[in-house]
């Protein structure tokens, strides 16, 4: 549960100013429509399952008792499950007075955690994807894929990627396999662990150290997460990478976007027994590719701003979209949606900015359900809720 304090006074001037600065871009309607679509067939009911040995459908927990592997072993053992990405976007400049449009590239690492007979599913961190046009996942034998982002949690910084089964060659079916999960709990100060990563973008590195400290609190973009800190090298292009137990166990996924390049030998690491449920959240959202034809699109009824990284640190509020006004009568008004409201997630994917909403209801048509998580100021508190909204149709009001 999200708890801030509700600084009302505040919200109310500013949010009662249209063109605020504290605020970026401007009140529209959220009235996004939909065109046919033919959905990648979505994992139904794809489970974490905490056995011994690997299973196809899901994210498997070995159990190889107190065995250790030494560390070619377990890169031998690590790396059919270990894929580099490429992200290609478009990122927007403002020059001279001129906005200009430059294709931009980056590079990170993903982890296989699932397969079924239509889905390789991976998992990475929200930042390697963000804002992707195109991504591409190489694998171990060297062959590529295009992958679709299935879904993602800005908050935790994870990401699950989905690839179609009949997009990959026989060869690399045979290659890769999902990893193995350890458990992170478990790790203790000192314990020996090995980092697997696209460092640089120049191909899959492995490198080796030692936890350095467990629960330590990290802080960005006003994200307070709980984190692994390794001595293990983890660069640019580390990001969404594996950290390794001594029995070649998952138990961190790593993140460089946590290093500060003032200081060597720290790194970070998202505990994976923090986020299992998380993932299989991701795993189990229906993947839409297509958007949907104007006349068949859905609509919510609100208004909204912006809640920036600047802004829930000046109010204490969680980021996402803040609803300026509910037009009554429809979907959302229907749902209970409030004015005031601060939608964090759309059917389980995290929502931070209006466009990320935009994008998001553009896959979804009039009459479907979904869920909405909003942070609604209860008592002087930012407080969790769950909101099923029916999609109305856009009039054009």
């Amino acid at each position: 549960m999200l708890k801030k304090g509700a600084k009302t006074i505040a919200l109310a001037l500013t949010f009662g100013v249209v063109a605020s600065g504290a605020f970026q871009g401007s009140n529209y309607m959220i009235n996004q429509w939909m065109e046919e679509e033919e959905q990648a067939e979505a994992v139904g009911g794809v489970k974490l399952q905490q056995a011994a040995g690997m299973s196809e459908g899901g994210i498997t927990t070995a159990n190889k008792g107190n065995g250790s592997l030494d560390i070619s072993s377990i890169a031998e053992q690590a790396m059919p499950s270990v894929v580099s990405i490429t992200n290609k976007s478009v990122q927007e400049i403002r020059m001279f007075g001129q906005s200009q449009a430059f294709e931009n590239e980056s590079r990170g690492t993903g982890i296989i955690i699932g397969r079924t007979d239509t889905e390789l599913l991976l998992v990475t961190n929200n930042h390697v994807v963000n804002a992707a046009k195109e991504i591409s996942v190489g694998f171990v034998d060297g062959e590529m894929a295009e992958a679709k982002v299935k879904g993602t949690d800005s908050s935790k910084d994870l990401a699950v990627l989905s690839i179609k089964m009949e997009d990959l060659t026989e060869e690399t079916k045979k290659q890769i396999r999902v990893i193995e999960l350890g458990k992170s709990s478990e790790l203790q100060v000192g314990q020996q662990v090995v980092a697997i990563g696209n460092a640089l973008g120049y191909g899959q590195s492995v490198t080796t150290g030692i936890v350095s400290a467990l629960n330590r609190e990290v802080t960005i973009e006003d994200y307070t997460n709980t984190l692994i800190q390794t001595d293990a090298a983890i660069n640019p292009g580390n990001s969404g990478g594996a950290l390794l137990n001594m029995n070649g166990q998952l138990v961190g996924i790593n993140s460089a976007k946590y290093s500060d390049t003032n200081v060597e030998g720290m790194g970070y690491a998202i505990p994976v027994d923090d986020v299992l449920d998380i993932i299989e959240g991701l795993m189990n959202r229906t993947l839409r590719e297509e958007k949907a034809p104007a006349e068949e699109q859905g609509f919510l009824g609100i208004t909204v701003q912006d809640v920036t990284a600047e802004v829930a640190g000046a109010y204490d509020m969680p980021k996402g979209v803040y609803i300026t006004s509910v037009e009554e009568g429809s979907g959302a008004a229907t749902a209970g949606l409030k004015k005031s409201d601060i939608i964090t997630r759309f059917d389980g994917s995290s929502i931070t900015s209006q466009a990320e909403l935009k994008e998001q209801l553009s896959y979804y048509r009039e009459g479907e359900q979904v869920k909405l998580t909003v942070s609604r100021a209860i008592d002087g508190e930012y407080q969790e809720q769950v909101v099923t909204v029916t999609l109305g149709k856009n009039t054009g009001k």
